[in-house]
C-alpha cells in the first residue's frame, strides 16, 4: 500500500479529516515525486550492470560460492533473484514505504535460502555489493530514498 492510500485508509478508519501532520507527510510525498521516479527508472536502466558488478564484488569477497561455482545454470538463477531485488526496492521507492518487501514475506524468502543451503551471510554480502553499486548510479537524494530498502534486505538475511 502506498503512503497516500495508507493515510487515506488510517484517517477514513478513525472518520476524520487528514491531520495537518499526515497531509505534511503526503506534501513531502509528493514533492519528491521526481525524485523517487528517476530513482526508479535509474535502478531499472542499470540493472544489468548492478547485477554483474555486484556479483563481480561479491566473488572477490566469496569465490566459493554456488553463483561462482562455474554452473552457468546456478550463476543464471542466482542473479536473476538479484535482478528481482533491485525491481522490489524499486518498487519501494515509488510506493514511499516497504510493502513491497513486506508482501514479498522475507522471512519465508530468508527460510527458502536455508532449505536450500544457502548460507545467509552470503545473501547479507551479496545485497551489500548490490547496495553498493546501486548507490554510484544514483544521485544522493535518490539514494537516500533507496539505501534504506537494501538495508531492510540485508538486514533480512
Amino acid at each position: 500500500m502506498s503512503i497516500v492510500a495508507k493515510v487515506i485508509a488510517q484517517s477514513d478508519e478513525a472518520n476524520r479529516f487528514l491531520s495537518s501532520a499526515e497531509l505534511t507527510k503526503l506534501q513531502d510525498f509528493f514533492g519528491n515525486g521526481t525524485t523517487r521516479i528517476s530513482a526508479a527508472q535509474k535502478l531499472a536502466a542499470n540493472e544489468q550492470k548492478i547485477v554483474d558488478e555486484g556479483s563481480k564484488r561479491f566473488w572477490a569477497k566469496c569465490p566459493n560460492t554456488p553463483s561462482n561455482s562455474g554452473n552457468p545454470q546456478k550463476t543464471a538463477l542466482c542473479q536473476r533473484d538479484q535482478g528481482w531485488y533491485i525491481r522490489l526496492v524499486s518498487y519501494c521507492v515509488l510506493a514511499g514505504n516497504a510493502k513491497p518487501l513486506e508482501d514479498i514475506g522475507l522471512d519465508g524468502m530468508r527460510d527458502m535460502y536455508v532449505s536450500l543451503g544457502v548460507p545467509l551471510t552470503n545473501l547479507k554480502l551479496a545485497m551489500r555489493c548490490l547496495k553498493e553499486v546501486a548507490m554510484g548510479t544514483l544521485s544522493s537524494e535518490e539514494g537516500a530514498l533507496a539505501a534504506p530498502y537494501f538495508d531492510q534486505l540485508i538486514r533480512a538475511f
